[in-house]
């Protein structure tokens, strides 16, 4: 149930959701891995309880161990349904039923702020950042992005053993600085006004969206074991301080 607080974004409520499914395809009960002190799942959960803003800390999920590990850190539980945690569940759907969940419970919040586990670098000052320019009441949702790792122009595609650029009209022969800018989601941080969100659609960016820079240093998305290497090796070097 949601809990007094004096935290809070324009006098309104936020939550903090980890959306955390059992099920990975990749790396086996990838959420519970733990990467340095810590499961995985505990990195985002530990960062909302230090963003000033946030009021509240949920993780939806539909394993009982990671329920576990998310009620040991302080985090409240709402369990997912199983059609919301298969392989090709939408993020946004989980969301949209948690969004129900709270409507039932009473809960008064006004902001939805989402972190997955699996952009563990984030830090509470990333979260702040997208709440700040949320409350700035001009945009409707924020997601924080990077440079992208590859650039557009750069991608090709291979259709008979015949390579082509991906992009028609590309040169993936330019210069880099010649190439114009691009940028990637990192996962790290979406923001959002609960009114705001859709009843249909995939994405986690609606309405008046808007970007925050994160480095990309604290953008590693961990999908593969050599991803876990890098963000260890990351917070080797101190880079999450």
């Amino acid at each position: 149930m949601p809990i007094s607080s004096d935290s809070m974004l324009n006098d309104h409520r936020v939550v903090a959701v980890v959306p955390a499914r059992g099920g990975s395809v990749t790396i086996p009960d990838k959420n519970l891995r733990r990467l340095g002190d810590k499961p995985l799942v505990a990195w985002p959960i530990d960062v909302a309880h230090a963003t000033p803003e946030v009021d509240r800390v949920v993780v939806s999920t539909d394993d009982p161990s990671i329920a576990a590990v998310a009620r040991e850190y302080d985090a409240d539980v709402v369990e997912r349904p199983a059609e919301l945690a298969s392989d090709d569940a939408l993020v946004v759907d989980a969301l949209r039923h948690l969004v129900g969940v709270f409507h039932e419970e009473g809960e008064t919040a006004r902001y939805l702020v989402v972190l997955e586990p699996t952009c563990p670098l984030r830090t509470s000052g990333d979260v702040s950042r997208c709440l700040d320019r949320l409350a700035s009441g001009d945009r409707d949702s924020v997601a924080t992005f990077t440079d992208a790792s590859l650039n557009p122009h750069r991608i090709w595609r291979i259709e008979d053993g015949e390579p082509e650029p991906f992009l028609p009209e590309a040169d993936p022969w330019q210069p880099r600085q010649s190439l114009p800018e691009a940028y990637e989601l990192t996962g790290g941080v979406y923001a959002f006004a609960i009114d705001a969100l859709p009843e249909a659609g995939s994405s986690l960016l609606f309405e008046r969206p808007a970007a925050v820079a994160m480095p990309r240093e604290r953008s590693v998305d961990i999908d593969t074991e050599l991803d876990f290497t890098v963000a260890e090796r990351l917070l080797v070097e101190g880079v999450h301080e």
